[in-house]
């Protein structure tokens, strides 16, 4: 699960590894952070699978580029794009033209058409890749940081009931427990509903439809300190800043780095 803790990583040298965290960084821009926050019931999903069902049935129903034998590999063509942070966080730093020399090396290199041996490229460009990606991003964590402060200050404010910590993560009783309160020496069965400040879904046992139980020993540091506070039986929101989380290193395609996260918990066992 994403709950797990990831561990420090250095800096990223290589001109690949920086721009895979660049397109990382970008994924995420200024977020719509300010909008009240919902009190719906904690775990209710069933708005979600309709909403689910219904996109696969739209999508049953929309004609696909290429037959159905051939769709396999457009559909690998589709991830390969997601992988370096999709069309969409790609046009964020790129104009036109340059999505356009982009693809040409890409599929020249895939090919293995491409004139100029690729380490060649990386070992006399790679120094200018990184200083444009440097600039085109500078300071976008630091904005996602500081949009999760404003969400938390607003989340603040519109719920009494809800406090914040010493640490900076904030925690919405919805429901109190009458059972055992977890420590890190604990494992714990939950239902979880993790989303990004904009509402984005990122991970949810609650989607899945599965409880999962784990050692509260080996999750984020928010989660840790959140689950401490909670009894069997309860229910609560935690809005966990990103120092807590997944920091300036984010988690795959989906946290993006410096993300502050949302998460409603339902703890159904201490053991």
């Amino acid at each position: 699960p994403r709950l797990v803790s990831l561990h420090s990583h250095s800096s990223h040298n290589t001109t690949i590894q920086l721009f895979q965290f660049k397109m990382q960084i970008i994924g995420m821009t200024m977020l719509s952070l300010l909008a009240a926050p919902r009190f719906a019931s904690a775990f209710s999903s069933a708005a979600k699978f309709g909403v689910r069902a219904s996109t696969a049935r739209f999508m049953s129903d929309v004609p696909m580029p290429y037959p159905d034998e051939k769709m396999p590999f457009y559909a690998l063509g589709t991830n390969l794009a997601m992988q370096v942070g999709g069309q969409g966080n790609l046009k964020t730093v790129l104009e036109e033209d340059e999505m356009e020399i982009v693809l040409e090396a890409f599929c020249e290199s895939l090919r293995g058409t491409a004139v100029v041996g690729s380490q060649d490229i990386l070992m006399k460009y790679g120094q200018e890749l990184n200083k444009i990606l440097q600039e085109r991003t500078a300071n976008i964590v630091e904005r996602v940081k500081k949009d999760g402060e404003d969400y938390i200050a607003n989340f603040l404010s519109c719920t009494e009931e809800a406090t914040k910590t010493e640490s900076g993560m904030v925690y919405y009783s919805m429901v109190e427990g009458t059972g055992a309160q977890p420590t890190t020496a604990n494992t714990v069965e939950v239902h979880y509903h993790g989303t990004l400040t904009d509402g984005t879904v990122f991970d949810s046992s609650v989607d899945r439809g599965q409880t999962i139980s784990f050692p509260l020993s080996g999750v984020i540091q928010g989660w840790q300190e959140g689950l401490a506070l909670m009894k069997e039986g309860g229910k609560c929101t935690l809005v966990i800043p990103s120092d807590l989380a997944y920091g300036e290193n984010g988690s795959g395609d989906t946290i993006p780095p410096g993300a502050t996260l949302k998460f409603e918990v339902e703890l159904f066992k201490v053991s």
